[in-house]
């Protein structure tokens, strides 16, 4: 009987052996994939909304400060295939205007499976990307161009430019209560290392019992809650922005008593991390706390909020 029983015990032990090699290769396999994604999805973003539009305006004035094309001269005919034009030799599309032959030139040597345009435009456009629109090239000036500008835009421009786009901004009718919220969430977020000046008791990572008394949830102190929340509360309250994981656009504002969060000893950057891993990363002064410690830390957050 008890022989039976084991064999059944070793039967029903190996699908979860192999369940949890399973789900062992699968933490492996996942974090790398995910981060590709993720990596894929910030690239294709900027090339689609930023890289794109750059490419295309920098080619048109490329285009429009170096094209070089003229009408047929009186006299000339359809068998001028070069014309010499200012002592430049000029050679004919078949439109009947003539651009430089050293431009056609190139482009039937470096780009042979491309016919040559009918118009001087078009070949200036096809010049101008073969030549001086290529990945290779566009890619590191672009890196360079906008990292100079976002540290010449955060060093000397931040207030004034900022200040200007926002009084813009906020009087357009629709689209100033988005840029509002967005930009109050984003000020959070970055303030802490941008030096922003929030006030203190806004840089704060709180844990609530959130969804029900007993559960805990980490989350941001946003700022206060309104004042009917106040009144009926009979304290003061905060709204708490509570993140979900593993994509942090979804999120919940809670409206809770001041009195009922807890400070937590962590930075919003490591709050983030945490949330983002569903908990597996902790920052290292949190791995261990001994009881003592924690009920130190509860009793000075509590007489912290009584002062």
């Amino acid at each position: 009987m008890s022989s039976n029983s084991n064999v059944r015990r070793g039967v029903r032990s190996r699908p979860r052996k192999v369940r949890g090699v399973l789900l062992r290769g699968l933490s492996l396999l996942l974090p790398p994939i995910l981060t590709v994604v993720i990596l894929v999805w910030v690239v294709n973003t900027v090339e689609t909304y930023i890289l794109e539009p750059v490419e295309l305006s920098a080619r048109q004035v490329l285009v429009w400060a170096m094209a070089d094309v003229h009408e047929a001269p009186p006299g000339a005919t359809a068998n001028d295939n070069t014309l010499v034009i200012d002592d430049r030799p000029y050679a004919r599309l078949s439109s009947g205007q003539y651009v430089p032959t050293h431009v056609v030139d190139w482009l039937r040597e470096n780009v042979p499976n491309e016919s040559i345009p009918s118009t001087g435009n078009e070949l200036y456009r096809l010049y101008v990307e073969q030549r001086f629109l290529q990945p290779q090239i566009v890619i590191p000036v672009f890196l360079c161009v906008f990292v100079l500008f976002l540290y010449v835009l955060g060093k000397f421009l931040t207030a004034k430019i900022g200040g200007w786009f926002d009084w813009g901004i906020l009087r357009l009718p629709i689209v100033r209560k988005v840029y509002a919220a967005v930009k109050q969430v984003t000020d959070f977020v970055f303030g802490e290392n941008l030096g922003e000046a929030l006030p203190a008791h806004y840089k704060q990572v709180v844990a609530i019992e959130y969804p029900r008394p007993g559960l805990w949830s980490i989350g941001l102190v946003m700022g206060e809650a309104v004042q009917d929340v106040n009144a009926a509360a009979g304290e003061a309250c905060v709204t708490v922005m509570l993140p979900t994981s593993p994509a942090l656009f979804t999120v919940k504002p809670v409206m809770i008593p001041q009195s009922k969060t807890h400070n937590i000893n962590m930075t919003i950057d490591q709050a983030l991390q945490f949330i983002i891993s569903c908990g597996v990363v902790l920052p290292p002064h949190q791995l261990a706390v001994d009881a003592a410690a924690a009920a130190s830390h509860r009793k000075n957050s509590t007489e912290g909020k009584t002062k």
